[in-house]
Formats: C-alpha cells, structure tokens, sequence
C-alpha cells in the first residue's frame, strides 16, 4: 500500500474513535404497553456520554471506554441502573411500570425541567423534524431460532443495501428518509418492513417455515412460475446445489465462453477517444454528534456537510476531489504506441493534489472481465465469468431485463466458500451475442485484504461485434480503514469513475502518425487553469447537486489552518522530508539514525532541493558522524534532465562513507544509495567487514523507447578496509607485492526494461504504479587499467529478471533470477560476492543463514522464489481463519565457483569458498499478515540452511523479522 495514502487515512482516522462498548434497546411503559419517547440513557461515571429514545422507544448508546452499568431516566420515575457486559449489550428490554413511578409530592422540578430539556434538544425531539433513517436488527429462523446469514437488506426502490453477518445481523442507514425495508432470503418469501422516521434500532425478524409454501422452489429455485428460459423470473438460490449442466446459467455462460471477447483497442490499426476521470476521497461513518467534536469545528465542518452513499448507507464527508480530462491517442500496428494528453485537472481539498490523486489511482488496476483472474491489491480474484467460474461461483439465472435498451439476461452470482477472494453481484448477458452488457462486483464480507473492509465496481461495456468489446464506463467504490473491519467502524472511501466516449478507430494513417510523432506536452498550456465553462463543455455529465455540494464543501475546509497542517504533517511522515520555503527538503529524516560495529552510532543529516513533484533538476547531500570512529563521511549529487520526453539526463556525484560491499549481486551506480549493512541498528554476530569508500560517479541516462532505459555510469573509486585489525582486503599486485587498497575505475552500459509499468508526473523523480510488471537489468562493466590510476583492467556482466506472477485463488509468486561473471581476475572488493543477511530484517535478494563473505564468486547464478497464499491454507484451520494469517514459502538458491587466477590473488583474512559443488539452496516458510483489525502488518520468517553445513560457524536456523505496509 502506497506509505502518502496510508499516512493520509491514519491522520483522518485519528480523529475518530471505535466504541469498544455499544448498547441498544427499547424503553418500555409495562402496563400502556408502549415505547417510552425521551429517555434519557448514560453511564454513570460519565453522564456526559449520553442518549435518548426515539419516538419508537430505541436507543443506542457507544462509549470508548468500558463501563458495568448504565442510568435509564424517564420524567416522572424513578432512575433505573441497568448492569451491562463489557462488550456488547444489543436489545436490551428495560420495563418501567406503575411501581417505578415517583410520588407527585417527591418529584423535583428541576430534574424534571433538565430531562425535558436535554429531549427537547436532542435529535428525537420532534419526529416530524428527522429526514433520515437508521436500521438496525437481527433476521432469525423462528423455528430453530438460528440466524439467517448471506441475507439481502435493501432500502425499498434505493441502492441502500447491507447483507447479514454469521450471526444474522445487519445495520444500514440512509439521510433520505425512506418508508419501507425489503428483505430477501434464499428460502423465505421477500419481507417489506414499515419504517418509522429516524432510528429503527435493535429491530428481531422471524422467518418461518410455514413461509415458504407462499412459493413454490423448483430445480432452479424459487420462481413466480413455470416458463422458459428466456422468460423465468428467480426470487432465490435454491437450497440444494445444482449440477452445472441442469443450471440454466451454465447454457448461457458456455456460449459466452465460446465467443470470448477481447478488449476492442487490440483488435484496430489505430484509435483515439477521450477519457473522464473523477476521483474523490471521503471520511466515513460520520455523523452529527460526531461532527459536533472540536476539531470538526476548527475545520469548518457542520453536520449539514454530511452526506450518503447510496450502495452502502454509509454516511461521509469530502476531504479530496479530483477531475481529469485527457486525449489518449494508440496504434498497434506497425509499431505499437500510445500518448496521452491532459486537456484539464481541477482539484480541491489538498495542496500538490497530483500526489494524492496518483495514490489514489494506483489502488485500481485495468480489469477485463472477460479474464480468468481479476487483479485487485495485486492479489488474484475469480472473474464471474471465468471458466472455472462454476467451481468457485453459485449462478442463478433471475430474469431477461433491457440494459440501455439491448435484451439481457440477468443472471446473479455469489461465491461457493468463505474466505476466498471472490465477488457477488450481478451479471447482465446480451441475448443475442452473449456478451457481457454490465456486471457489478461486490467484495463478501470478512475479505481478507488489508486496509479494506469493501470493494464495489460496476462495469459497462458496448460490443462492437462478435468478438470485441470497449468500456464505456467504470465505477469503483473502496471503504477503507487503518485499524477495524467493523461497518460501524471510521473509515474512508476511496472512489473513482472512469467514462470513455468518442471513440474512433482507424482513422487515416498518416494523421494519426503525426499526431504520434509530435513532441506533446504530457500536460497542456492551461490545464491546471481551466475555467468552470470548460468543465460544463467536456464532461461526459453535468455534475449533480451532491457533486456541487462536495467541492463547495471540501474548498471550505481546505482553508483553514488545521486541515493544512494535517496535510503538511502526512507529507512529512509518508516522504521523511521536511519542506522549507517551497525550495529545500530537509531529509530523509528515517535514516538520521544507525549504528554498526566501526562507527558506532551514526548521526546522518540530508538535504534535497525540491520546488514541485516534476522538477527538471535537483541536487541532494547528506553529512554523517560516527561517534566511535569519530569520522565525518559525506555524499553529494545533482541531476539534469534536459528532455522531458526521451528523459535525457545528466548526472554527477561523489561521496566518502563507510559502507557494505557484498550486499547486492547486481550493483548500484547511485551515489546516494546506502546498504542496509552498513546502517541496520540491530544484527546477529559481529559486522567487522566494512570498507571504506571515496567514490565519484558521472552519468547519462535516456529512454528511446516506453519503459526501456539506456544508461552509462563513470565510476572512479579509492577502497580499503574501514577496519584493517579485522578486516583487510589485501591482494597481491602483478609484482608479487600485498597490497590493502585499490583504485577502480570503470564504464557501466545497462539497459533496463519495465514492460507495462505505469509511471505519472515526468520529473526527475516519477510516481511510479504498483502493477505485476517484470523488471530485466543488463549491465556491461569495464575496468580501465590506467585511467585516473585505475590499478585493473577486466570484463564483467550482470544480469537481473525480476517478475511477480498471479495466480488467482492460489496466490502469488515472486520470483528473481541473477546471472554474472567476471572475465578477469580480481580482489576481492570487485568479485560477486553471495549476499549474506545478518540483520534480523528480512532483505529482498539475500539470504538469511549466510554471513556477509562466507560465498566468494566470480561467476555466479542466483535464484529467489516466494509464494504467498494469501490466507488460502490457513482458511481451512478455524483459529487461523479467525486471526487471517496468512502463509507464504520461500526457497533460495545460488551456485558459483572462483577461478585460480583471483583465488591466487587473495591477500586478504578472508579465506574464498564458492558453492561450486552442489547449488546452496535455504528453505523456509513465512506467516505474515500478523496485526490486529485492519493493521497487520507484521511479518516473522522460520529459515532453514539446506546444505553447506561444516562450515565454521554455521548458521542452520534463523528467525527473521519484517513490516509490511501491503493489502
């Protein structure tokens, strides 16, 4: 997860509060048998904390803290002290009757006045008044009196919907007041419930057997009556699963199968459209005693701000908005390209609002229904129309509907099994080409993904023809929170619309060649300036009166100076820089503090220049002090980018530190990289092998082509040992003589490819996308003998594939491969060394059981695998389910040998071993996901060394710890 956004939903959410104790019930006249309006309800140890009971007799009161009773007040009777557990008190029937009444001449007038007050005051006080309302209840089986689960809650004729727990319950609320609630089961006929103005709290429904005689179920399940199959109209899921082949969803998804659609995009020479896109970020679960905090007021925020979303009942309020209105202009053929081009933005609520919306936009991913695997959070979810859907997937095929008037068959899906990484929703077939018209999908509940209690999409598409497709519109719904899964809980949605239109497809060659070819802007003249008459001209639709109130809304909030000073505190977390005066960053304030065995604790200090997130140029520098070596190091770097399209820019560094040789199998050119070696404040053994490194580096970079980098580095350096008591690197010269340090200096050619990265902005420094992306990484060093006193001449290559690989329901997997060789002999300071870990942080790329030299190769191969499950085992073990840890499996292997040229060469304490007769495989497992609610972001890794075991102290078993800010 992406550090500026969780950073933003941890400050917001630190404003709220999860009510560790929450009461319901209903107030009771015994003898009138009616509800009691007005009552007041609190704990006695804080009476401030308080409620009353609506018109209906309802009452809910939450708290923070635990309490053991609470204090009933009804004007002329005597107060009730009703005991209560520490968690959850839900229903609560507290009876007053004649017996409770207080004597007229012992009634004090001035309670009597206070109780009256406070009712009149609060938000019960006159029924006529409430516009809104608030349901909450329990649906059980009357017979067995088990609770129904999976059930369907809606708003009567709204998109207000909840779905009942394991235990039967359910919550949903609306700032409209609607009069009924439509209830629908699978065995039971469909309940419409009155409803009262206001709050419907702690209300029971009993489903009966005898109900279900009202219809008949067939094998298809309960329907209205006999008819064909373009004609059946289907109330439930039947109670016993069908056979695929007898369920007639399976004819129509067959032949949906067989005329599998592609995305319309690939299949034309060149097309063009242009592309809406509205983001908006909100505060969740709010309401008006919620707002009425001091902060909120601070913030200019009133309850009349609030506002409700319709497919959940949430209740929210607009912190940030975002419109963006591009050109996107592709060919496939001869070559294929596409540019894209921002005709407008307009943004409200947050300063460098680019950072934020490119946040956002990295939590979604392109779907394609049509794919068996669905990407969301990088995890794997079953598509409802893949074609293993039948194996993960009920289907009930409802009814034939008109969807912007094309014949649809309306087929409903829900997941077989818990705990898998699955939708429910609906399905909208085209009758006559059996192509995907609209579909929604919805998370189930208890989804095992990080940071996100829900997900919603809906998804519209046109069809071409027989075999393509295009998106016409895409709506996404995210509810979000830092710490609980609770729906009750405080939390945010995280919301975007994507609409696509005037698409047009091939179009004369040669036209759209140039417009290709032109040096565009990435972003236009003016398009952060664009007038409201603008945005009335070119968005898709007008904005609606909720939008309108949203940026009035977050414009008001965004001046006052609490909002701004939250802003500026996220950026400092979630970067580690501090900014001054708009020109200077002052960091990276996360690595002021190391340690390690030369130079004790270690003291850094940073600096960068930064004026806005596209700088053309930049410089940054650090100073450090050891308090043992009682050393001052430095490192100082700028950079030029002189053409924003190719990215063709200019560098040069130098630096003198301390730091790890040996920790990387492909090496870093960059002057401002640090290992983790060389700062990590808690580590197994001692770490005596340090170097020390002057170091000046000059480059040029440029990109020919999308996501592929030609770079060449420059690199003079002077190393010896930090430590020569401990550690020396000694070699011998070609006149036979031992030597400690060196001199190098050489050339790096690398090419990088990023094929299907995603990066925004076209600064220095790009937001760069979380996709599944692989990453290959060639490099060419060579050693000049001579220059700048250079004391080596050789040849090296490196080679790095990195790609993570989705799997679907099993998870995914991580894999890295590394290749290289030197052609020359060499010291021991230029030889591939095997990455040892010594620190008890788990480090991409090394391996856990080995000490920083133990391997010692000029020719080496490497290879890292993780699989994580994803909570798939442990879902079938009832604790784990419950805790929703997660398993993953790791395996390690390197194989290399030395050469008798540099073994010759060797000088220094460190006797050469390379895994040249069996490949050095380690093995392990990992559980992460280890946390409470919704934070879990702790990982702990069992390691096992699998061979190589006679060697001096070897290390067989560790235990390695990390964090992990993941979905």
């Amino acid at each position: 997860m992406s550090n500026k956004l969780l950073f933003l939903v941890a400050v917001l959410l630190s404003l709220s509060y999860n009510a560790q104790v929450k009461i319901t019930g209903v107030i009771i006249d015994q003898d009138a048998q009616r509800p009691i309006e007005g009552a007041k309800i609190s704990f006695p140890k804080a009476p401030e904390i308080s409620t009353f009971s609506n018109n209906m007799g309802y009452f809910l009161l939450e708290s923070k803290k635990n309490f053991d009773s609470i204090v009933v007040q009804v004007v002329n009777y005597k107060k009730k002290s009703i005991p209560i557990n520490k968690n959850q008190n839900i229903n609560l029937i507290i009876n007053f009757s004649e017996k409770d009444k207080i004597a007229a001449s012992t009634i004090t007038p001035s309670v009597t006045n206070q109780i009256k007050a406070d009712t009149d005051t609060s938000s019960w006080s006159a029924n006529q008044q409430v516009n809104y309302v608030k349901v909450s209840g329990q649906l059980i089986d009357g017979d067995t009196q088990k609770p129904i689960a999976d059930a369907d809650i809606f708003l009567k004729n709204t998109q207000v919907y909840a779905t009942s727990d394991s235990n039967g319950f359910f919550e949903l609320q609306s700032n409209k007041y609607i009069d009924t609630l439509q209830i629908i089961t699978d065995q039971y006929p469909t309940k419409y419930i009155p409803l009262q103005r206001g709050d419907n709290l702690g209300l029971i429904f009993n489903f009966y057997f005898k109900d279900k005689d009202a219809t008949k179920p067939t094998d298809q399940g309960t329907v209205s009556k006999e008819k064909e199959i373009d004609e059946v109209v289907v109330t439930a899921f039947p109670k016993k699963r069908l056979p695929k082949k007898e369920n007639p969803a399976y004819r129509i998804l067959r032949e949906l199968w067989k005329r599998r659609r592609t995305n319309g995009l690939n299949n034309f020479k060149n097309y063009q459209y242009k592309e809406y896109e509205k983001i908006e970020f909100d505060l969740n679960n709010v309401d008006s005693a919620f707002i009425s905090k001091k902060i909120f007021k601070k913030l200019n925020i009133s309850a009349k701000d609030i506002d409700t979303l319709d497919i959940s009942g949430k209740t929210y309020i607009p912190v940030f908005l975002n419109e963006s209105l591009s050109d996107i202009v592709g060919q496939n053929s001869p070559t294929k390209r596409e540019k894209t081009f921002l005709r407008g933005n307009q943004a409200s609520g947050i300063p460098n609002n680019d950072i934020v919306a490119n946040t956002v936009k990295n939590l979604y991913k392109d779907v394609n229904i049509y794919d068996n695997v669905l990407n969301f959070f990088n995890k794997g979810f079953t598509s409802p129309v893949a074609t293993i859907g039948f194996s993960v997937y009920d289907y009930l095929l409802a009814d034939t509907v008109s969807v912007d008037g094309v014949d649809c068959y309306y087929i409903k899906y829900r997941p077989r099994r818990d705990n898998e990484l699955t939708f429910k929703g609906d399905l909208y077939i085209t009758k006559d080409t059996y192509a995907v018209k609209q579909v929604t999908l919805q998370s189930t509940s208890g989804i095992n993904v990080n940071f996100v209690k829900d997900i919603y999409m809906e998804l519209n598409y046109d069809n071409v023809n027989d075999s393509i497709f295009i998106p016409l519109r895409n709506y996404t719904v995210l509810d979000m929170s830092l710490i609980t899964k609770k729906e009750s809980g405080k939390g945010m949605f995280a919301k975007r619309t994507l609409t696509y239109n005037d698409y047009k497809f091939n179009e004369p060659q040669d036209a759209v060649e140039k417009l290709l070819d032109q040096q565009w802007e990435p972003i236009s003249e003016g398009a952060y300036n664009r007038k409201d008459e603008f945005w009335a001209d070119n968005r898709p639709d007008r904005l609606n009166e909720d939008d309108k109130k949203a940026y009035e809304m977050v414009d008001k909030v965004s001046k006052t100076r609490l909002f701004r000073n939250i802003v500026d505190a996220v950026q400092i977390l979630s970067s580690g820089y501090v900014n001054v005066g708009n020109a200077i960053d002052i960091g990276n304030l996360y690595q002021t503090l190391g340690y390690n065995d030369v130079e004790g604790t270690r003291i850094r200090l940073g600096a960068r220049t930064f004026f806005s997130s596209n700088d053309m140029w930049r410089v940054e520098g650090y100073t450090a002090y050891g308090f043992k070596d009682e050393q001052f190091k430095y490192g100082l770097e700028g950079r030029l980018m002189l053409n924003k399209y190719n990215r063709f820019t200019l560098g040069v560094g130098t630096k003198r530190d301390i730091t790890q040789l040996g920790t990387s199998l492909t090496e870093n050119e960059g002057i401002m990289t640090r290992s983790f070696a060389s700062s990590s404040i808690i580590s197994r053994g001692s770490n005596e092998f340090l170097s020390s490194v002057n170091q000046t580096n000059a480059f040029l970079s440029i990109e020919p082509w999308k996501n592929v980098q030609l770079r060449l580095d420059g690199t003079y350096q002077y190393i010896k040992s930090s430590n020569p008591t401990k550690f020396n690197i000694g070699y011998y010269n070609k006149k036979g003589e031992i030597k400690n340090d060196l001199y190098d200096s050489h050339l790096t050619f690398s090419i990088q490819m990023r094929p299907g990265a995603k990066y925004s902005r076209f600064g220095l420094d790009r937001y760069e996308h979380t996709t599944l992306s692989p990453t290959l990484i060639l490099k060419y060093i060579k050693g000049l003998n001579g220059v700048l006193d250079g004391d080596f001449n050789y040849d090296k290559i490196q080679f790095l594939y990195n790609h993570p690989i989705l799997w679907g329901p099993i998870g995914r997997t991580n894999v890295t491969f590394e290749f290289g060789k030197a052609f020359n002999k060499l010291p021991i300071s230029l030889l591939g060394i095997i990455p040892g870990n010594q620190s008890y942080g788990i480090v991409n790329n090394t391996f856990s059981q080995l000490d920083y030299y133990d391997f010692v190769t000029d020719i080496y191969t490497a290879l890292h695998v993780e699989h994580h499950f994803n909570g798939r085992i442990f879902s079938y073990i009832p604790l784990l389910k419950k805790l929703q840890l997660r398993e993953v499996i790791i395996f390690r292997g390197a194989w290399g040998d030395i050469s008798d040229g540099s073994k010759n060469m060797n000088a220094s304490n460190i006797n050469y071993v390379a895994p040249n007769k069996d490949i050095y495989y380690e093995y392990g497992f990992g559980i992460e996901n280890i946390g409470f609610g919704n934070l879990r972001i702790f990982r702990i890794d069992f390691n096992w060394r699998g061979n190589y075991l006679n060697m001096p102290d070897v290390n067989k078993f560790g235990i390695k710890f990390g964090m992990q800010f993941t979905f």
